[in-house]
Order: C-alpha cells, then sequence, then structure tokens
C-alpha cells in the first residue's frame, strides 16, 4: 500500500474521544504547529511533530509532500443537504426579497412543491447530472463527506428514483455519502388537506419501499405548523426505527411546535433547524445525546434571526453546522461560507466552528467512526487552507481559502 508524507502544515484537528463534542469540549483542538500527518493506502497512520510521526515510518514513504506551512484541516462533512434536485427555483428568491413568507409560497404550490415537480418530470439520468455538478462543486469547496436527503419526489416511485441518484453519487464520486428518506417534506398536492392519509402511505407503503432498496441510511421528517405535526412526526419516525432506519428530525425552523422536545424523546440521531426551539426543547435533547445541526445559511437567505448556538453549547447541546443545499431556501453548497456564518454571526469561536463543520458533523452523519477528524486509523480526508489558522477560513471572507482537497490521501480538488 501507497505510504506518503504530508510535512511541513500548520495541522488543527479535533479529537474524536468517542462522541460528539460538546460544552466546553466542542472548542478542544489538537494544535500541531510544524506537523506531519503519514498516511497509508488513504488511511491516517501518525498525525502531530514530525519527529514522532517520522518515528513511525519502518520504510522510505513512496510519497512526500511539502504543504509549504500552509493550515491543514479535516476535509469538511455537511451533514445536511437537500442537493439532489432537478431544478433551481429561482424566482422565489424575488418573492422572498418582495416580502412573501416561505410558508406562503409552499401553499400557493411554490417551494417544495415545485421541486417535487420537477423531479418527477426528471429523468434519472437527469437528476443524476445536476446532482452530481453541486456535488462536485461542493467537494472543490472542501466537501469530503456529505449526508443527502431525498423528499421532492413524495411518490414511493419518486423517492426511490432519487435514493437510486443518490446511491450512484456515492458510488461514482471521491465523496463519501449517507443516504436520508425524506418522504415527509411536505404534503404533496394529491394529499392537500390530508396529511393523516399522507403519513399513512408513507408508513405501510414508502417505508417498506426504502428499507427493501436498502440505499437509505436514516429517515427525516419536516415537523413543523402546517405541514407534519408533532403527533404525525412521531408516529412516522416510530415505524421508520421499527424498520431499522437511524432517525432525523427537522424541527421548530419557523414556529415553536415542540419539536425539539420530541427530538429528545424520540433520542434521534440529530435535529435540524431548531431556530425557534425553547430551552426545555433544547435541554430534552441535550440529555438524549441529540445534535444538533444548525444550519447559518439558511437564516442567511430567509433573513431569519440564527440558531442560538452560544446557548446551545452552554446547554451542553454537541453542535454541528451544515449548509442545507437546496434549490430554494438555501442554494448554497460552500462548507467556508457555514463556517464564517457560524463564527460571525452566531458567536461560535473559531474552534468551535472547526468541530462543527468536521467532527460532530461526522457524528450527525454516523460516519464518525471514519471522517472527521485527523485521528489515527481514519481516512485520509484533508484540506490545505491559504491560512495560518482555521480563523482565516471566517476572515478571508466572500473566497474559497481551500489550496487543495485531500480525499483517502489522494489529491482530488
Amino acid at each position: 500500500m501507497t505510504v506518503k508524507l504530508f510535512r511541513n502544515a500548520a495541522i488543527h484537528t479535533p479529537v474524536d474521544r468517542g462522541r460528539p463534542a460538546a460544552g466546553s469540549a466542542q472548542g478542544e483542538i489538537a494544535v500541531f504547529a510544524k506537523g506531519t500527518l503519514l498516511t497509508e493506502g488513504g488511511r491516517i497512520v501518525a498525525v502531530g511533530a514530525e519527529e514522532s510521526v517520522t518515528a513511525r515510518l519502518n520504510r522510505r514513504p513512496d510519497m512526500e509532500i511539502d504543504c509549504g506551512g500552509a493550515c491543514l484541516i479535516p476535509g469538511f462533512v455537511d451533514p445536511h443537504t437537500h442537493i439532489c434536485f432537478a431544478e433551481r427555483r429561482e424566482r422565489e428568491f424575488e418573492l422572498r426579497r418582495a416580502g412573501t413568507p416561505y410558508l406562503e409560497i409552499l401553499r400557493q404550490g411554490g417551494g417544495i412543491l415545485s421541486s417535487v415537480r420537477a423531479v418527477r418530470a426528471a429523468s434519472e439520468e437527469e437528476l443524476f447530472e445536476t446532482t452530481a455538478e453541486n456535488v462536485l462543486s461542493a467537494l472543490s469547496l472542501g466537501t469530503t463527506t456529505m449526508e443527502i436527503k431525498s423528499g421532492y419526489g413524495l411518490d414511493t416511485e419518486s423517492e426511490l428514483k432519487m435514493l437510486r441518484v443518490i446511491d450512484r453519487i456515492r458510488r461514482e464520486t471521491p465523496l463519501d455519502v449517507t443516504a436520508t428518506f425524506m418522504g415527509a417534506h411536505a404534503v404533496p398536492e394529491e394529499f392537500r388537506g390530508n396529511a393523516d392519509g399522507f403519513v399513512d402511505l408513507i408508513v405501510d407503503e414508502m417505508i417498506p419501499a426504502v428499507v427493501g432498496q436498502a440505499i437509505a441510511d436514516s429517515c427525516d421528517i419536516f415537523c413543523e405548523e402546517g405541514i407534519f405535526s408533532v403527533a404525525q412526526s412521531r408516529r412516522l419516525l416510530e415505524a421508520a426505527r421499527k424498520a431499522g432506519l437511524k432517525l432525523r428530525a427537522h424541527v421548530d425552523e419557523v414556529h415553536d411546535t415542540g419539536g425539539a422536545a420530541l427530538a429528545g424523546e424520540l433520542a434521534v440521531l440529530s435535529a435540524e433547524h431548531l431556530l425557534a426551539a425553547n430551552d426545555e426543547g433544547l435541554k430534552a435533547m441535550a440529555a438524549a445525546g441529540v445534535i444538533a445541526d444548525l444550519l447559518p445559511a439558511t437564516a442567511y437567505s430567509l433573513r431569519k434571526p440564527y440558531a442560538r448556538a452560544r446557548r446551545m453549547i452552554e446547554l451542553g447541546l454537541p453542535v454541528a453546522c451544515a449548509t442545507d443545499c437546496n434549490p430554494g431556501s438555501c442554494f448554497c453548497e460552500s462548507m467556508p461560507f457555514i463556517f464564517g456564518l457560524a463564527v460571525m454571526n452566531m458567536d461560535m469561536t473559531p474552534e468551535e466552528a472547526l468541530t462543527a463543520t468536521t467532527l460532530n458533523s461526522a457524528y450527525s452523519a454516523g460516519l464518525a467512526g471514519r471522517v472527521g477528524s485527523l485521528d489515527e486509523g481514519k481516512s485520509a480526508d484533508f484540506l490545505l487552507l491559504d491560512a495560518e489558522t482555521p480563523a482565516g477560513i471566517a476572515y478571508h471572507a466572500g473566497v474559497s481559502p481551500v489550496l487543495a482537497v485531500y480525499k483517502r490521501g489522494e489529491h482530488v480538488a
């Protein structure tokens, strides 16, 4: 197996202690000012000061790379995306700019429902080509691992089509990808006024079909006023868990519906958005070990107050950050932008933001055993930055700081 030695790097990495980093641990970062990374067969063998790392060599490396003093961090892990879609929704951007609320756009048949019509009409190849273009753009910006949701099909055939495309992205691009079934993203037009009937369809038909397809790792639902209630969400998520899927939940994005408390009650893997979540719900999540997936670019795009990251960290909630890349409310695949928003608009330290966009995101994606930090035995996924420290990602705004992207020790972007 190929042995590579990456020398002369300013290495910054969270340290995986076997659980998501929460509270003060969220800001704990290992730093090696003149660090070295040793890889073999795409896996990390050692990381740290040059003398200690080179002592692990039992033969001359096949490749020796001088990083030129660049900052080296783990590859970004994006744990919440809707990047599998068929068409953009640029016109809705103008409607939102004019003051039309997002839920009103949805009620008018726009929003998610317009993406549903586009996905149902698109061929599988067309859907793959659009998705791959956006995924490879994310890769160039430093994302080496990504969660991708279905949810723009809203019928069994179209949801399975989306999951096949996501699986093909997993097989045909360099990224590690985890797939989430989100048939409960909205109530489709054919079930207008009958959300309970649509939940029946998901529980009785879609979930068994999805599990039989063996592509999805988890199940998600949009628990929000006017979409799916707490009771409907509980029923669907319990059915998904019984079928063997991990659980996620979009909760308390627009209104405080008690979704965060439900996430804690069910001990889901991650709860997403949380812009309107109350303290009691957040405490329930913290007690259950739920990861808070915060989506600052969505708040930016919708011009809403940001999630209370500082309060969540104080309450001992592990915080992850994601793009929420989607064609409507947040067309953004840039994790460097997310990092900057976390620092500048959510009052997170650069160290906390680094953990949020790597290690905690890896736990949210269910892949922390192999990605998210530069620890021995993990995949050699890392970035070289045009920066002295990770703080440079937020400091040098409006550009990509990523000089090089490595996946499994290979230079991929």
